[in-house]
Parts: C-alpha cells; sequence; structure tokens
C-alpha cells in the first residue's frame, strides 16, 4: 500500500535506508590515478580504472575499510612493512551536502581477502560509522548497495541476495570463500562499498562483478560481514592479518581435465606455495613428472570430517580453524593419469600462517 507521499512501504524504507547509510560511504582514489593537479578525473569514458572506488567509514577513529586492489597500484610501490602517511585520498560527505577530501594512511592489507584500512584525520562529526549486521543473511533478502560507478558518487542500486557461500576470485588473484551473490548492480567504483540489508545493516563489501562486457549483468559479489569482522579487526592491530593455510597450489578444471581426474572428486594438490610446505612435509604429494607422463598430485576429499569435493572445500574447511592446529587431510591418491583405483590415505597437517 502507498503511503500519503505516494510510496510504498518498502520504497519508504529504501529511502531512510540510503539517508542513514549513505554518509558511511566514501570515495577512495588510489594517488596513483589522480592527475597532476591532484584532482580526480570526472568521467574516464566508460571504463573506471582500479583506483577509483568506494570505502566504508569503520568507527569514529577514522578507519575506512575497502578492496584491497581499489589501492592495489599504489601499494605494489610501497616495500613490504614499510609506512606511508598517505595512499589514497578519501572523500566523505558532510550532513550539509557538501564534501571534503582527506589524505588517507595506510593502516594494514590483506590482499587474500582483498581488504584494506585505511585512516583519514576527519573530524569526529564528519564520521558516521556504518552500522554492522548480526542477524543470518538469506537468499531473497532486499539489499542495497552504495557506491561510486563511474564515477557518480552515491549512487544506490538495490536487489536481493542471489546466493550464498560462493566461491569468487579476486581481481588480485586470491580466492574468497563465502562470498554473498546479489543481483543489485555493482559496477567499476562499486569496489570497497557496503552491501546493506534493508535494516541499512552492512552485511558485505562489495568486490566483484561477473560480467562479460565490463558492465553489471546482475552478478555480483560481496566479501561476507562475518570475514570481515574477522579480517578488519586485525589490520588494524596489527597491520596484517593471520589466516591458517596448508599452503598448497591447488589444480583447476583443465588439469583435471588432462589428468582424465572427475572434476568435483576431490581438490588436486599441483604444488606448494612454499618449500617447507607443511603438507609436503607430512607426506602429501604434488602433481609431478615420471618417465611415462604427468602423475597426478594427491586430491584432498576431507579436512577434519568436512567433505571437500574442490579446492574452495578445503579452504573453507581451513579457515574455520587456527594457526597451530593440526588437522587431518583424507587423499586420494593415484598411481598415474586415469587410474580408477586411488589409494584412500590420511594425514595430520599442522596450519601455518599463509604466506603469500
Amino acid at each position: 500500500m502507498a503511503s500519503a507521499r505516494g510510496l510504498s512501504a518498502l520504497e519508504e524504507r529504501f529511502v531512510d535506508v540510503f539517508r542513514e547509510a549513505s554518509a558511511s560511504a566514501v570515495n577512495v582514489v588510489d594517488l596513483t590515478i589522480l592527475n597532476a593537479s591532484g584532482t580526480q578525473s570526472a568521467f574516464a569514458g566508460s571504463i573506471v580504472a582500479e583506483g577509483n572506488g568506494t570505502g566504508v567509514v569503520w568507527d569514529d577513529e577514522g578507519h575506512v575499510v575497502s578492496n584491497y586492489h581499489v589501492i592495489s597500484s599504489v601499494l605494489a610501490t610501497i616495500p613490504k612493512g614499510r609506512k606511508t602517511s598517505s595512499v589514497a585520498q578519501v572523500t566523505i560527505q558532510a550532513k550539509d551536502g557538501s564534501n571534503r577530501t582527506f589524505p588517507a594512511a595506510l593502516v594494514g592489507a590483506s590482499k587474500e581477502k582483498d581488504l584494506v584500512v585505511l585512516k583519514v584525520d576527519a573530524p569526529r562529526d564528519l564520521l558516521r560509522p556504518v552500522k554492522r549486521a548480526s542477524e543470518e543473511v538469506r537468499v531473497g533478502s532486499a539489499v542495497l548497495a552504495i557506491g561510486n560507478p563511474f564515477g557518480f558518487d552515491h549512487t544506490l542500486t538495490t536487489g536481493v541476495v542471489s546466493g550464498l557461500n560462493r566461491t569468487i576470485q579476486s581481481q588480485v588473484g586470491s580466492l574468497i570463500t563465502g562470498a554473498i551473490q546479489t543481483d543489485a548492480a555493482i559496477n567499476p567504483g562499486n569496489s570497497g562499498g557496503p552491501l546493506l540489508n534493508s535494516s541499512g545493516q552492512l552485511i558485505g563489501i562489495n568486490t566483484a562483478i561477473f560480467t562479460p562486457n565490463g558492465s553489471s549483468a546482475g552478478v555480483g559479489f560481496a566479501i561476507p560481514i562475518d570475514i570481515v569482522n574477522n579480517v578488519v579487526p586485525q589490520l588494524i592491530k596489527n597491520g596484517e592479518a593471520v589466516f591458517p593455510s596448508l599452503e598448497i597450489k591447488f589444480g583447476d578444471i583443465s588439469m583435471l581435465r588432462d589428468l582424465q581426474l572427475p572434476v568435483g572428486s576431490g581438490a588436486l594438490v599441483q604444488g606448494f606455495t612454499n618449500n617447507d610446505s607443511p603438507a609436503a612435509k607430512a607426506g602429501i604429494l604434488a602433481t609431478r613428472r615420471a618417465l611415462a607422463g604427468l602423475v597426478p598430485g594427491d586430491c584432498i576429499i576431507e579436512v577434519d570430517g568436512q567433505p571437500c569435493a574442490v579446492a574452495a572445500d578445503v579452504i573453507r574447511a581451513v579457515e574455520r580453524r587456527a594457526v597451530g592446529d593440526v588437522v587431518d587431510v583424507v587423499v586420494l591418491r593415484r598411481e598415474r593419469a586415469g587410474d580408477e583405483r586411488p589409494k584412500r590415505q590420511t594425514f595430520n597437517v599442522t596450519l601455518v600462517h599463509a604466506r603469500e
């Protein structure tokens, strides 16, 4: 039923949420895409370069959360461990509708989860932290996304939660598990912005789109709030986030087919990300060459009792544990490509801090 002002109850709710939450969404610009005058190009045709994105005001201390890939260009120029006073410019909308821009210092970054925390020295009355959700996210729930697509600041798009627990590859190449899928329009420039529920609470950080042409095709993804709540406090406290890892590099679908392995029957160990990988030390074998040709590595089918059909299942099971924990890893070991009678073996592996 429409209200006296001609808006439906749902429309009224969306108007209220946008009014309350839009101030928590800020514009984040990587310093490397600013022009010589130090200002952001307003329009760059149909393509917005990485580095022009959105952020979320996290607290009244001036911490701002965004995607790692939004400022990845400037991060690539900073030696590891070096502190820097300015990596981006953050524009915040004041209560009167005017915009104020501040230099942002790097607090911490997690390439693994495509998250970064910046800090601006802004007056507290200008900082309006986003409200964070505690309720379960469900498919079909209404959602709102606020961002700066194609340079148009504070743009609102709406939709529903289309799917949960998706596994996506971030723009910096890392696998993110548990992602929220939405049909709310997500475009270049929305990266790092808030995905909100109908109560205006943060349920995710918009991070990627699935599209054939670079524009929204109704399939967007957000890093879920539980991952954000885990990573951001670590970045604020330590400058980095610690994740447990087996330090394994998994084979893709094409490799599975080349080795005549059924897709979805386990996560193929292609190699190890470090020479002293705990998985290798425990006895797990990687894919290797032999006189007879390529020999498939072990296929992980279970971690601590959790069935694993694909690599994302392994990552998800491992990240439920902590660095230093010992996990039971069950594998199927084949003697050759196409081996239809693999041997089942179990290994005890000590999880280590994931190293890039």
